[in-house]
């Protein structure tokens, strides 16, 4: 019994720390037709100059591991920009302690907060036509971000929301 609660706190935590995507896409494209892509040209993330660069590291590894090429005159420009934001925790924990006889009752109670407030990352990755000029498919991945993160702690952050966007891709129907 101590194994099954001990195994759904470590499944509760680790699942707060995942990040979470939601997709949107035209539904009158074929996207088997596009294979070739380049960074979009006047991509701009809003992120930090290192933060970027992992970021189009991450993009362009992904690309490449789901059959996509570079290319002078690609199919799609793939343009990605990014926005942080507070996550106020609602979470606390109810202390009490209260009485009561026949004929009345006394209670005191109070909140502790369970966690500080956290800083979440949100990343939008659009892939855009480049002879219709149009947005074609669209992933939006929210993070958690710690500012004092390493260099490789914030490459595998970038690596997984890169990961998580893409699994939407190509949508299935």
């Amino acid at each position: 019994m101590k194994f099954i609660k001990l195994l759904f706190v470590c499944a509760f935590v680790s699942s707060c720390n995942t990040p979470k995507a939601v997709y949107d896409y035209d539904d009158t494209v074929s996207f088997n037709n596009y294979k070739t892509y380049q960074l979009f040209p006047d991509f701009q993330s809003g992120l930090s100059q290192l933060d970027e660069t992992r970021l189009i590291n991450s993009l362009r590894n992904k690309m490449e591991k789901e059959g996509f090429s570079t290319s002078e005159e690609p199919g799609i420009y793939v343009n990605a920009y990014s926005r942080e934001f507070m996550d106020r925790n609602r979470s606390s924990i109810g202390v009490g302690i209260g009485g009561g006889g026949r004929s009345g009752g006394v209670g005191v109670s109070g909140g502790i907060p369970i966690e500080n407030n956290s800083v979440i990352l949100e990343v939008t990755i659009d892939f855009i036509d480049v002879t219709e000029d149009s947005l074609i498919w669209q992933a939006v991945v929210e993070s958690k971000f710690n500012a004092n993160a390493s260099p490789e702690q914030r490459r595998a952050m970038f690596d997984k929301i890169v990961d998580k966007a893409l699994e939407g891709y190509p949508p299935n129907d």
